[in-house]
């Protein structure tokens, strides 16, 4: 029998079948996060902290938590939008050259994801698509006010209307060679991996503020890729989930 596609991926990624990654041949680390235009203004994120969790249980969140497609019009606070970056990507404080800890697990500590945010309604914010800078806890700014970029996001991911009804959907890219820099191409089974954990860190923190979110894994990776302007091969969209307060929360 010839191989799926599924279990090509699984067979080409077995630790048996590796070679000898980058690391090991001596190549030279890759960035822990993509450099930004300085020239833009960095939106600096309040204080993750000053959130007053509406369930603050973690056993309450666990149990009460489920997917979310429909929102009222309330925007997101400008701090709650903090606290779930700093609960899905926020960096620890870590005296340790070359590495980063974040606030979820990942494969070697390789985090090679960059989150972008397409907003809608968050205060102080206008709408558009920023990236979270990660290693300041701020954001930059990239394409603001334009007209039918909610519309096409939506589009090339099969016209899920929570992408229009949500304050914000997180989006994130994967950054690959950080990963296979270590693991070669099992690299790519770890980043799969990897975001979960940041999917359900986002489930559960957006829960205890009184936000409910859907995940997002069904879209077209050319179309989105191209709506995004990232070239599909060393940045690609690998996940997405919108966030909106659920009614009657």
């Amino acid at each position: 029998m010839s191989d799926s596609i599924g279990r090509a991926f699984m067979r080409q990624t077995r630790i048996a079948a590796q070679g000898e990654p980058p690391q090991a041949l001596g190549a030279p680390q890759p960035p822990l996060e993509l450099p930004y235009d300085t020239t833009r203004r960095l939106v600096t994120l309040p204080d993750p902290h000053g959130v007053r969790p509406v369930e603050p249980r973690l056993l309450d969140v666990i149990e009460h938590r489920v997917t979310v497609r429909r929102y009222t019009e309330q925007p997101l606070g400008l701090v709650e939008l903090s606290y779930l970056l700093w609960c899905t990507q926020g960096i620890k404080p870590l005296n340790m050259p070359n590495v980063t800890l974040r606030n979820v697990p990942s494969a070697g500590a390789r985090h090679p994801f960059e989150t972008l945010l397409l907003v809608n309604r968050v205060d102080d914010l206008a709408p558009g698509l920023y990236r979270y800078v990660a290693s300041l806890h701020s954001l930059v700014a990239l394409r603001l006010e334009e007209a039918g970029l909610v519309g096409r996001v939506m589009r090339a991911s099969g016209g899920q209307s929570q992408i229009e009804l949500a304050a914000v959907t997180f989006i994130w890219v994967a950054v690959p060679e950080r990963t296979t820099w270590r693991y070669g191409e099992r690299g790519y089974r770890y980043m799969l991996l990897d975001a979960g954990h940041v999917c359900q860190n986002l489930y559960l923190a957006a829960w205890s503020i009184g936000c409910g979110t859907c995940a997002i894994g069904a879209f077209d990776d050319d179309a989105l890729n191209a709506v995004l302007e990232l070239d599909g091969a060393s940045q690609f969209v690998i996940y997405m989930a919108t966030v909106g307060r659920r009614p009657g929360a």
